[in-house]
């Protein structure tokens, strides 16, 4: 009898032992699957973003363990790359069915999101969803199921309804500028898309600025707070606020002197009004300057053109109102120009984050006039009389080439590139910055070699296909 009682202890502690032995391998394994993932992670921000090293906010993101985080940064302080890669590491392999979900609430930001998303998430699946965008591409861009979907509120709910989506395998949600996303706009769109994720494991929010109180539906009872906000005089730090006195009410002549007087870069002139926009960017035109124009009357296409040509060099100034102030995926910008007062202290805020942005510096150029009041948020630095001359004035470096094939028609920027260096007879070094959207593609090229190269290149087949080449102006 006690043999039998010894030899069912030994058993018990044998079982016992293999459990904790299976546990162990098991979170040995987790660990070094996760340490996998994250160097994947960083090495895939190292080399296809250009990114050496992650900030503290970044870092703080990647390392959390919480299911539910909310992580609250300075504009322009790399909140993309840190909720994007905080939702890799949470991700499974790719199994042909979604795994994560991203809203943001307006259409540039999904945008610029899904450009970031896209660079980390190799190998998987990745589509964006948005108003403007063609339905039936974005139908046919869900089959087979992707594993990451980059949506507006109203898009993602549109196609919910249309049975066109299925959510209920989403693991991970995130919302970009929460704060907006949940605004009486978006409430009940929200409600009603999260209901439709009944195996949510874990939620990522992100802004700039900290909502009192979330809504109830959202069940966010024990959430991690990566809170950044403390830092949000270090951009300011990284930047000159510089009053420019106009002497006239009407301060177009004074803005057209500004920019004239400035040094090359990009430089992004905010005002209040569309029709303002309007106005500013035909006088700024017929000064033969190099300017853009965005706001939310013109279409779509209109509006990624414009962001387009501001990048690539071709169009280096932008006329905007508060649309532009979020979301836009601009790099290096060396200038804001306040030509209205900005309507509040968050839209101050927004718009200066377009530069300074990371470790970067700008300068902030406020136009003001005798029927202006300037905001108690608003300090100088100093004060600039504008001479209307500049040793290296803004010009555009680059002009850009139009081609009526994109990536519906397999094209890639490989393909472009190819295409230009072989068939244009141009060094490689000659061709920028390449942006390849569904049916269409842009390149930038040198201003004087644009003419000869739409020439010989309408001459010339791409992947043995006819196609339309021309200059965007």
């Amino acid at each position: 009898m006690s043999m039998i009682n010894l030899d069912a202890n030994h058993l018990a502690n044998f079982v016992a032992i293999s459990k904790w032995i299976i546990v162990s391998i098991y979170v040995i394994l987790s660990r070094n699957q996760k340490n996998m993932k994250y160097q994947e992670i960083i090495a895939n921000i190292r080399t296809r973003m250009g990114i050496d090293t992650l900030n503290p906010m970044q870092e703080a993101a990647m390392a959390s363990s919480a299911s539910d985080i909310m992580i609250l940064s300075p504009t322009g302080s790399g909140k993309t790359i840190a909720f994007a890669s905080a939702m890799m590491l949470s991700l499974q392999p790719p199994a042909a069915k979604l795994q994560g979900v991203v809203i943001a609430p307006s259409r540039e930001l999904v945008m610029q999101i899904y450009r970031v998303v896209r660079e980390l998430a190799v190998g998987y699946k990745v589509v964006a969803l948005y108003g403007g965008h063609s339905m039936l591409d974005e139908k046919n861009s869900l089959t087979p199921v992707p594993d990451i979907i980059v949506a507006t509120p109203g898009r993602l709910l549109d196609h919910i309804e249309r049975k066109q989506i299925d959510l209920y395998t989403t693991r991970i949600l995130v919302l970009d500028e929460y704060d907006k996303s949940l605004e009486l706009g978006f409430h009940d769109e929200m409600k009603k898309v999260i209901r439709t994720m009944p195996n949510r494991a874990r939620t990522i929010l992100t802004s700039a600025t900290r909502l009192d109180e979330l809504p109830g539906f959202m069940k966010l009872d024990k959430m991690e707070i990566i809170n950044y906000l403390n830092n949000a005089d270090a951009p300011r730090s990284r930047m000159q606020i510089v009053d420019v006195e106009s002497p006239s009410r009407d301060k177009l002549e004074t803005l057209t002197d500004l920019l004239h007087s400035l040094p090359d870069g990009r430089v992004i002139v905010f005002v209040n009004h569309r029709e303002s926009a309007d106005r500013v960017y035909r006088h700024l035109h017929d000064a033969g300057l190099p300017v853009g124009i965005y706001h939310g009357a013109l279409d779509q296409n209109d509006r990624e053109k414009a962001v387009d040509l501001l990048n690539n060099g071709s169009t280096p100034i932008l006329v905007s109102t508060d649309l532009g102030a979020r979301g836009l995926d601009i790099d290096s910008v060396s200038g804001i120009v306040h030509y209205h007062m900005p309507l509040s202290q968050e839209v101050w805020t927004h718009r200066n984050g377009r530069t300074a942005r990371v470790d970067s510096t700008g300068t902030i150029y406020v136009i003001s006039s005798e029927a202006d009041t300037i905001p108690d948020y608003i300090v100088f630095d100093r004060s600039y009389s504008p001479t209307g001359h500049s040793d290296n004035p803004i010009h555009a470096s680059s002009a850009t080439l139009y081609f009526n094939a994109g990536k519906k028609e397999k094209i890639s920027r490989g393909d472009i590139a190819g295409y230009i260096i072989k068939q244009g007879g141009v060094d490689a070094s000659m061709v920028g910055r390449i942006v390849v959207r569904d049916h269409s593609a842009i390149a930038a090229v040198p201003v004087d070699d644009a003419d000869g190269l739409v020439r010989r290149l309408s001459s010339q087949k791409l992947k043995g296909k006819k196609v339309r080449v021309s200059i965007i102006s």
